[in-house]
């Protein structure tokens, strides 16, 4: 019985990196930004900064891509074929297609590595801007990568989308998990705080 109820606890503690582990997770929203907003140092600093956080999670073991789109390449065409899942084993989309068309992914989805609900509008704070570079198809949003993510100056900008489909009102840019409207103020952190957002991003398995 002792055992028992020590292996009970063990899994209730570390049930988190469990279900990302057993649920072969494939997607998440990033916990945090390193900490210089729009610059993670080039799309390679973006893609290892998620690979970082997936390794914590136990999910080291998959090709990680940063969802952004770049003057050279489209965030579509980065991120493999599909299917995707998030930590708690919640199918996202099954193709690039049903992506970025009619997706699964929501506030109650949108799970960062951990398994956790990011937070959204009406939280504190409001965490819902999600960096992208990005058209609603996936393409690049020319002007609006923070300079190919290597600048958090307050000249440059970068398109968000909000993973909780809410915003101001009900348009479809409101509603885009994807492409929302640019950043305001700049790609720096505090520039991105401003409107509601953490400098985080999304994160897929490309194989």
């Amino acid at each position: 019985m002792t055992m028992r109820f020590i292996t009970a606890v063990a899994i209730a503690l570390g049930g988190t990196t469990a279900t990302a582990q057993d649920a072969g997770m494939s997607f998440f929203i990033t916990s945090q930004n390193p900490g210089n907003g729009g610059d993670f140092g080039g799309i390679e600093g973006a893609d290892a900064h998620c690979a970082a956080l997936a390794e914590a999670a136990g999910a080291g073991d998959q090709t990680w891509r940063a969802y952004l789109s770049t003057s050279d390449e489209n965030a579509r065409d980065r991120i493999g074929a599909g299917p995707w899942v998030n930590a708690a084993g919640t199918t996202i989309a099954e193709s690039v297609d049903q992506l970025h068309g009619d997706n699964n992914l929501t506030k109650d989805t949108g799970l960062n590595e951990m398994g956790e609900v990011v937070n959204g509008r009406g939280d504190s704070p409001n965490r819902h801007d999600i960096l992208t570079g990005s058209l609603p198809d996936g393409t690049v949003a020319e002007g609006m990568t923070c300079e190919d993510w290597t600048s958090n100056g307050a000249e440059t900008a970068g398109m968000v989308g909000h993973h909780d489909r809410m915003g101001l009102d009900d348009s479809p840019p409101a509603k885009s998990w994807n492409s929302s409207h640019s950043s305001r103020g700049g790609c720096g952190l505090e520039a991105l705080r401003g409107t509601g957002g953490d400098g985080l991003i999304y994160c897929f398995a490309a194989n």
